[in-house]
């Protein structure tokens, strides 16, 4: 009897630090849009900057996310989640005390490896603390909730805190991760088992990944001829292609090219894609244009997101119910129209709209994550061996954090052309809405899968708890 509290104890301990992780992670991924205006106030720099700040990140979560699973294995779950959590936190800290815009670059980038290398060592410590199936499936949905509030709250949180100090964002991250990594001591280690790590093709995506994310970051500073903008999408064709070309050679890639054979893998990608670039993008402007345009506070521009937010955590219990009887094709098709909706009504409302309107039309966007998301990652699943089921998601989440960079990379260099803000807006605006409305018709494509797998495992609801 004794034995088994302790060990449920020590269960409890290890879900509750994979829980503080992944809120950490995902709290960074968007509490910082509100902050941004602060953040060019008090360190300067211009909208380059401040891309970067968001895409240092997303960039470097995205780029090593597929081999920091191996990495986990290799190591053990622990020690890499226990040493994710060191990193996370020191260059939390170091945002935080950022001297200057550059310094909270590097910073966001190291947050970023930092972050990629947590989440999937945070659900193989669940998995292996809870070997029973139905009770490691209510710890995930307990960890995938944490995600979901940290998404939500994200937002007024960091407007709230940006009262005070923008650096607040930040540091809000040290207690939480002394808190994971007292808790993780409680932890026996974790067994190791050796993995092979495909060097070629991780340094090839990050070089892909960033050679395309820096070349449209910086065409929107010094135009799309300039010789660094072109120089870095040279670097990103050709890792692109050395990619490509050794992922179907060698014999244990980090992306099986044999997974996009599936029409369905490919269609959920390509959904998964769209959604984020509306999804990820629209925040990042609209928090700008609501504090320098409109003259909201940080807190301010938090409550008018705060809808939208709301609606993807109240309605996402209820997807799968809603996807039995009506299936998973028209749920997505519907999500993505009704963003493309909400994106083309807000490109198009005249710059006095009141703001009960924009949170009102924002929740259009805010509906396509619950009708989205979990059915097309079910989607997927189901349309995978179940061997392959870790991998997959892998990709349709890294295809995502694709999505999202490159929405501020490009929309970002719109808004700080010389037309104007407000042009730049409206035209970041109907691009999203037009990818948007491209992945509702790829949807339309989506084939019943031939085979329904188990339940999804805890790596893969991270995807959709992430949304």
């Amino acid at each position: 009897m004794g034995s088994r509290q302790a060990r449920s104890r020590h269960s409890v301990a290890t879900l509750s630090a994979a829980v503080l992780g992944f809120f950490v992670i995902t709290l960074d991924a968007v509490v910082v849009n509100v902050a941004l205006p602060s953040i060019r106030a008090d360190l300067g720099g211009g909208m380059t900057g401040l891309q970067w700040v968001l895409d240092g990140y997303t960039l470097m979560f995205a780029a090593l996310l597929l081999s920091s699973g191996a990495l986990s294995d290799r190591i053990g779950a622990r020690r890499a989640f226990g040493a994710g959590i060191v990193v996370f936190v020191v260059a939390s800290a170091a945002c935080g005390l950022a001297p200057g815009l550059a310094a909270l670059v590097v910073a966001r980038f190291v947050q970023g490896a930092a972050a990629a290398v947590m989440t999937p060592a945070s659900m193989a410590l669940i998995g292996q603390a809870y070997p029973d199936p139905v009770r490691r499936a209510r710890a995930v949905a307990v960890w995938a909730m944490g995600g979901a509030v940290a998404s939500t709250s994200g937002p007024l949180l960091g407007g709230l805190l940006t009262l005070v100090s923008w650096r607040l964002i930040f540091v809000i991250n040290v207690p939480v991760g002394a808190v994971a990594l007292v808790l993780l001591a409680r932890r026996a280690p974790s067994p190791r088992r050796r993995a092979r790590f495909d060097w070629i093709g991780q340094i090839t995506a990050v070089a892909a990944m960033g050679g395309l994310t820096f070349g449209a970051i910086e065409a929107g500073a010094v135009g799309i001829g300039a010789p660094r903008v072109l120089a870095a999408f040279v670097v990103a064709v050709v890792a692109l292609t050395v990619f490509v070309l050794a992922e179907a050679r060698i014999l244990h890639p980090m992306v099986p090219l044999g997974l996009f054979r599936s029409r369905n893998v490919a269609i959920s990608n390509a959904v998964g894609f769209a959604f984020v670039v509306g999804y990820f993008g629209l925040p990042f402007v609209m928090s700008l244009y609501l504090q320098q345009l409109r003259g909201l506070t940080p807190a301010g521009t938090g409550l008018v997101f705060a809808p939208m937010m709301l609606t993807g955590l109240v309605l996402t219990p209820f997807s799968a119910r809603i996807v039995e009887r009506v299936g998973a094709r028209v749920l997505v098709v519907g999500g993505l129209t009704a963003m493309t909706a909400g994106l083309a009504a807000l490109a198009f409302a005249p710059p006095a709209t009141p703001f009960w309107v924009l949170a009102a039309l924002m929740v259009l966007v805010g509906l396509a994550g619950p009708l989205t998301m979990p059915p097309t990652m079910a989607v997927l699943l189901n349309s995978v061996p179940g061997h392959q089921a870790g991998t997959a998601s892998g990709v349709f989440n890294t295809s995502r954090q694709v999505g999202g960079a490159l929405a501020v990379a490009v929309f970002g260099a719109l808004l700080a052309q010389p037309a104007g803000f407000l042009t730049g807006m409206r035209t970041s605006l109907l691009i999203a809405a037009a990818v948007a409305a491209l992945g509702g018709g790829f949807a339309l494509l989506l084939a019943r899968p031939a085979h329904t797998q188990p339940s999804p495992t805890g790596h893969e609801l991270a995807e959709v708890a992430a949304t």
